[in-house]
């Protein structure tokens, strides 16, 4: 699962906070093998901005599932400053630790220079850093910068993006590639076929491994899940047109509220999302599978109530789990 950690309407980022974990211990207990957390900032609606500190604190609450950045972006932070953080958590809860990196900044222009200050990011940047933080997280080399905590950690890895940059960097590192399709699902098959072609074994990995983005919201009724997903269609059109806030409860009919224009535009956001009952999700679930060959879906379910998201994840992982291997990719 992907958490964006939103902060609903009437309710405190403490609020945001403490469903993370209760979500994470709920899902970890349905078989989800990832728990991932995503960096935004200067955004009143998401709450994941410190978001290694978050990543502490939900393996905390947890046992044994992987809690991991989807992503850490890389153009915030100075490599070793990551590899520490992550190294930290890496030896506080050996095993469980993913580290995704984008290399968009995830945030507007001034809060970016906020960060980062009036340093001028180039395309060679985010390989170099890329390139900078494996070695960081490698064996300790005499005469070099070593990162106490994380070097011999071995952190895991990802490259993410929503574009082709990330796919054919991480083809050429052999190193595992989640695709962005929860919200620019474009070029998704563009994206995980230039990877699978253009992919070189590494020591981390012999095989592609893609992972995507998948918006879900489950139901036990097409309708009630049509009606859920109001909330989510109200934070994309919010995105669309510049106007972020908090998450908002569900309005009856509210797509057909709209404009043609803007269902389409939601439409092009969510063109992978699965929303519906069982059934309709077990084939929504079934064709993502088989037009993508995805080995992990990364599920984002932005209902409302916080007990519904729940139930949510649980008819998805139900949904998923009746597909059977080998037709099915692994649930994230």
């Amino acid at each position: 699962m992907l958490d964006l950690v939103a902060v609903r309407e009437g309710a405190t980022v403490a609020d945001a906070l403490a469903l993370a974990v209760r979500t994470a211990q709920h899902v970890e207990s349905l078989g989800f093998r990832r728990y991932w957390m995503a960096e935004h900032h200067n955004m009143p609606g998401i709450a994941s901005s410190a978001t290694a500190v978050l990543i502490g604190h939900v393996a905390g609450g947890t046992r044994s599932i992987r809690v991991g950045s989807g992503g850490i972006m890389l153009p915030n932070h100075a490599p070793l400053v990551v590899a520490e953080a992550f190294g930290t958590l890496a030896e506080l809860y050996p095993g469980r630790i993913d580290l995704g990196l984008g290399r968009a900044p995830g945030t507007d222009g001034p809060t970016m220079r906020a960060l980062r200050r009036d340093r001028v990011e180039t395309e060679a940047d985010f390989p170099r850093d890329v390139a900078e933080l494996q070695r960081l997280f490698a064996p300790a080399q005499p005469g070099r910068i070593t990162a106490v905590p994380g070097a011999g950690t071995e952190v895991p890895i990802w490259l993410l993006g929503s574009s082709l940059f990330s796919a054919q960097l991480a083809a050429e590192k052999g190193l595992p590639y989640a695709f962005a399709s929860h919200f620019a699902p474009r070029l998704m098959h563009a994206a995980i076929d230039l990877y699978r072609r253009l992919f070189q074994p590494s020591a981390t990995l012999q095989r592609p491994y893609v992972a995507i983005g998948v918006p879900v919201i489950a139901a036990p009724t097409d309708e009630e899940a049509e009606f859920l997903a109001s909330s989510t269609y109200q934070r994309v059109l919010g995105i669309l047109t510049g106007q972020r806030g908090l998450l908002r409860p569900p309005v009856q009919g509210y797509a057909q509220s709209l404009q043609p224009q803007e269902r389409a535009a939601i439409g092009d956001f969510l063109a992978a999302g699965v929303v519906g009952g069982p059934d309709t999700v077990r084939e929504g679930f079934a064709e993502l599978a088989r037009a993508t060959e995805a080995d992990e879906f990364i599920l984002v379910s932005d209902v409302f109530d916080g007990d519904l998201r729940l139930r949510s994840l649980e008819i998805a992982a139900q949904a998923h789990a009746a597909l059977g291997a080998p037709a099915a990719a692994a649930l994230a």
